[in-house]
Order: C-alpha cells, then sequence, then structure tokens
C-alpha cells in the first residue's frame, strides 16, 4: 500500500472575468435543470474515482477505515506515528503509522455533542449520559445499588419574566387570543418586542451560572438547618449530591434540571443519616431556591455617570415556577409521577441540545456582528445576540464576555455539571466501551488455534491501524495487549511513545461519497427474540440499555 494514498482531482477551469462580474441571472427551470445534471455528472465522477480505488485494491480497507466512524460528520485528521512498547522486555507490541493507512491519514470522531453539528457522535453522547444519569438513580457503573433507596428529587429552576410572550397556558388560549401549536414559530416571542427587557434577559443568562453556584451554597444551609446542624458539621453526617443540565427555553432563557440526592457522609456508599427524607429535601430546594440572589459586581474605577449608574446594580434572582418531584424507582406500578428512567431520558435528552434548536440561534462563535446577515434567525434570537454584542462593549460587563459567548444568547457556563459522588463519569464509560470493543477483537481473532501466532498478530497489527484512533490515538486497551506468542501484557506495563499533528477536519468529496454509499447499503437485519419489548426492559434495568429513549417527563414549567 502507498506511502500516502493519492486521491485524483478534478482539473480546474478559469472564469472569464466577464462571465464572473455578470449581474446573476432569474432561476429558470432551464438553470434548475443545468443544477440537476451538474449534481448527477459530480456524483459519476466521484463514483468513478472509487472505480479506481477498487481496481487498485484500495477501496476494501478505505471502507473499513471510513466505516469504523460510525457516522461521524466532520471527523478530525491526524498525521503522525505511534509506538507501543513493553516496558518489561523492550518488545515493539505493535507501531502505528499514519502514512500506511488507508486514508494516509488517522480519522478520529469530532465527539461533538450537538445535535446540529453531527447526529452520530451527539447520540453516542446522549445514551453516556443516560447512562451517567441513570447510575446515580438505581446504582451500576461502579454505583451501588442502595443509592435507589436515597431520598432523591428532580427540580426544575426557571428563569423569571422579561415581558409578555406568546405562549400556551394549558387549555386557556395566549394572550394574544389566539390558541398556538406546539410548532408555532410565534411561540416564546414577545408580544410586543418594543417593550420586552432584552438587557435584563441577556444579563440574567450571564449571570445563570453564578446563580445556581450560589443556589447550592444556600441548599447545604436550609438541609443543615432542618437537620439541626450546622453547615461546618453537616459533611459529617451527610453528603450532598447532584446532577444538572442547562435547557434554552423558547424565549432564550437558560432553566435548570437537576437530580438532589443525599447520601451519607462518605458518599453513595454510606447510608443517609435518618433525618434525611424526600420531604425535608422537598422544602430545602424550594426555600434555597427563593432565597438565591447574586447582585452584578461593582466598578472599583468607574467614574462620573458610570459610577452613578452602578450606584445600584442589578439583582438577579430565580423564577417563581420552581418545580421539584419525588423521583419513584423503576417499576411502572401505581401512579408514580417521575421514574428514574424517566428522569435519565430527559436529563439526556438535552445533553445534546443547545440554543440553536429550541431558539433558533447559531451554534458557533461569531467574529464579526455582520456574519448575521448570512444566518436564517428569528427575529427574537436575533435581537438577543445584537443586544449580547452591545453589552460586551460596556466596561462594567467586560468579565462576562458577551461578544464571546454571543450566540448563546449570554449563557457562558457548563451546559452539565455533577458533584464528584454523584455517579460515574463519561471518561469511565468511553473506557468501558475501549475494554469492550478490545474484547471483542480478541474474540474473533483468537477462536481457535488453526492460524499461527505470528499471522494472528499481523492480522490484528492491520486491523488496529484502522480502528485504533477513534477513541485516544494513544491511549492503550485497558485490558491489555497481546505479544507475538499470545500472551497478554497489562497496560501498566507499556510504553507508548507517539507523535501527532491536526492535519483537519471533514473528509475528502470521495471519502464523503464513500460515507453516502456506506450508510444507504441495506444493513441485515438482527434476529429478534420471542418477547423484544420486554428484553429491552430489562436491560435498560440492568443499566446496559443503548436503545431509544423513552419520551420526556412534562414539567410545569412554562416554556
Amino acid at each position: 500500500m502507498p506511502a500516502q494514498l493519492q486521491l485524483p482531482t478534478p482539473a480546474t477551469t478559469s472564469t472569464p472575468a466577464s462571465t464572473a462580474c455578470a449581474a446573476p441571472a432569474r432561476t429558470t427551470s432551464a438553470d434548475t435543470s443545468t443544477h440537476r445534471n451538474s449534481a448527477l455528472e459530480r456524483r459519476a465522477r466521484l463514483t468513478a474515482r472509487l472505480a479506481k480505488l477498487a481496481a487498485a485494491g484500495y477501496l476494501a480497507p478505505l471502507a473499513r477505515q471510513i466505516g469504523s466512524l460510525g457516522g461521524c460528520a466532520r471527523p478530525i485528521r491526524m498525521t503522525g506515528h505511534r509506538t507501543r512498547l513493553d516496558t518489561t522486555t523492550g518488545q515493539i507490541l505493535d507501531h502505528l503509522d499514519t502514512r500506511h493507512l488507508p486514508a494516509g491519514e488517522l480519522l478520529l470522531r469530532c465527539g461533538n455533542r450537538r445535535t446540529t453539528r453531527c447526529p452520530a457522535c451527539s447520540t453516542l453522547y446522549r445514551y453516556d449520559t443516560y447512562q451517567l444519569i441513570a447510575a446515580g438513580l438505581r446504582g451500576g457503573k461502579t454505583v451501588p445499588t442502595t443509592v435507589a433507596t436515597h431520598p432523591r428529587v428532580f427540580a426544575t429552576l426557571t428563569a423569571p419574566g422579561f415581558g409578555p410572550v406568546h405562549n400556551q397556558p394549558g387549555t386557556a388560549p395566549c394572550t394574544c387570543g389566539t390558541r398556538h401549536a406546539d410548532g408555532d414559530p410565534l411561540l416564546g416571542t414577545p408580544l410586543n418586542p418594543q417593550r420586552y427587557d432584552y438587557t435584563g434577559a441577556v444579563l440574567w443568562n450571564a449571570h445563570a451560572p453564578a446563580l445556581w453556584a450560589r443556589f447550592t451554597t444556600h441548599l447545604r444551609r436550609e438541609i443543615a438547618k432542618a437537620a439541626g446542624l450546622t453547615q461546618r458539621t453537616l459533611r459529617h453526617h451527610a453528603t450532598l449530591s447532584y446532577a444538572k443540565v442547562a435547557e434554552y427555553q423558547k424565549r432564550g432563557q437558560i432553566h435548570f434540571h437537576t437530580v438532589i440526592r443525599i447520601d451519607g457522609p462518605t458518599g453513595p456508599t454510606s447510608t443517609p443519616p435518618t433525618w434525611a427524607t424526600t420531604d425535608l429535601l422537598d422544602h430545602a430546594v424550594r426555600t434555597a431556591a427563593q432565597r438565591t440572589r447574586v447582585q452584578q459586581q461593582r466598578l472599583s474605577g468607574a467614574g462620573g455617570a458610570d459610577r452613578a449608574q452602578l450606584l445600584e446594580p442589578p439583582v438577579f434572582w430565580f423564577g417563581h415556577q420552581i418545580d421539584v418531584r419525588a423521583i419513584r424507582s423503576t417499576d411502572f406500578t401505581g401512579d408514580a409521577p417521575v421514574t428514574d428512567r424517566h428522569v435519565a431520558a430527559y436529563i439526556a435528552k438535552y445533553a445534546t441540545k443547545g440554543a440553536e434548536t429550541t431558539t433558533g440561534t447559531l451554534d458557533r462563535r461569531l467574529r464579526f456582528l455582520a456574519e448575521l446577515a448570512q444566518h436564517d434567525l428569528t427575529d427574537h434570537a436575533r435581537r438577543m445576540i445584537h443586544t449580547a454584542w452591545h453589552l460586551g462593549t460596556r466596561p462594567e460587563h467586560t468579565h462576562l464576555r458577551l461578544r464571546q459567548w454571543a450566540h448563546m444568547l449570554g449563557f457562558r457556563g457548563h451546559f452539565s455539571t455533577r458533584t464528584r459522588h454523584y455517579s460515574t463519569t463519561l471518561t469511565h464509560l468511553r473506557a468501558e466501551r475501549t475494554t469492550w470493543r478490545a474484547r471483542q477483537d480478541d474474540a474473533q481473532e483468537w477462536p481457535g488455534q488453526s492460524q499461527p501466532v505470528t499471522d494472528r498478530h499481523s492480522d490484528r497489527s492491520d486491523r488496529a491501524a484502522l480502528t485504533a484512533g477513534h477513541t485516544d490515538p494513544n491511549a492503550g486497551h485497558r485490558s491489555g495487549h497481546r505479544t507475538q506468542g499470545g500472551r497478554r501484557i497489562g497496560a501498566d506495563t507499556t510504553l507508548v511513545i507517539s507523535h501527532w499533528q491536526y492535519a483537519g477536519s471533514g473528509l475528502l468529496p470521495e471519502l464523503v461519497h464513500l460515507t453516502d454509499l456506506l450508510a444507504a447499503a441495506p444493513q441485515p437485519r438482527p434476529e429478534q427474540t420471542a418477547h423484544p419489548r420486554q428484553a429491552r426492559r430489562a436491560d435498560d434495568r440492568a443499566g446496559h440499555s443503548t436503545g431509544p429513549l423513552t419520551a420526556p417527563v412534562q414539567t410545569e414549567a412554562s416554556a
């Protein structure tokens, strides 16, 4: 195989200056057919290039490398090399050089959590988030199953109102007098944009992370007060564990969904005290949310009109619509309003959604405000971005970095956070997936002893060269490696020497066309068991579900 696979490139033709400067003509049916024919010609040209690769014997390994990306829309391309050595014997376990790969580069999944950027990677991210939240509710993934008996609630903290907006107030019509459907673009937009407080809305989003931090402080104080303890001595009796995710409402405001749990003094492995009940946690959450206040920072060097304007800095707080619900078990018996499975699915759904999916804004940063003219945005989102951009020029808002986060409507905090003792981590879940894939490779490569050991080692190195870099190009399998003699070497005795360089993002047109062909190819349907629905539910309760998530639980917080 060549050191670098040279894909044929089409010849370019120069365009006359007169043609380039000519005024655009009105689109007609002839122009439409011309564009259709050019698309067909481009597709035929790409197919011809793939045929040449197939004739040279490069298409099959190239398809395996592309297929191992799992449908990633914009993979990361890396060049370099990696060598694994056994520190005890000095033996080279395997060597990977990107010049020997079919595409000439190592392809890594982008891992983007946003659905609008990469649907494949965001789906995997959502599944991992589901497992992370579910493990903190019912155990599994290094978390004991006894956490299911600890007091826990599901709370929603919303933003205050900055002006009347179009909404769906139950069975009653909107304030405008009409009943809006679910997909109505007017939902969340102001009734009177001229009187809507856009400045307050953007500044509240910017202070939302500080509000959440202050809320957790007040929550520990309220729990200690209800238990008759001080905040200093509370940690000797109980531990507060939580996981939260930030969601955008249709009006562009952040609100938080959070799972809050009370554990014993050492975390989920210890039993909480007898005074820790769900009712106590419910009362503490509501009281802490009502008392949480954050005041804008004062300027130390402001003078003149700016100093007079900041004598009374604005104060930010949560909205009055605070929803707190007790979380029941996973059994679908009785009339339990919220279950472990519903909560995990609801939070995981918003792990891959940003402001662009709900409010209709952008999913990437702006370098210049003039870039907004290139995007199709709603008037409400456009005014929110304009407000954040212009507020960023004021010296009293410099620390908020509003221009860098104008596309997020001022919010610059983490979309998802958790405490250390809540459950496992995404890194641990990804390491488990890597180990599982390594075991699957071992089961396929060494089913018997019919193949010589040296040949098996050579085949394993070839397959590893195609798939080893799709998680971490430097990380070895947690289950270790096999030497040429078939002996497994632990990861602690392996030395990795590597050098990687970023080469770009995305695929060449030929590889994009190959990806489309692989996605369009019919896949064999797996054999179904006699009771697939019961089997899926049993697997999900065991904490290993990777199927579609359930419908989200409906909260009472307004959109």
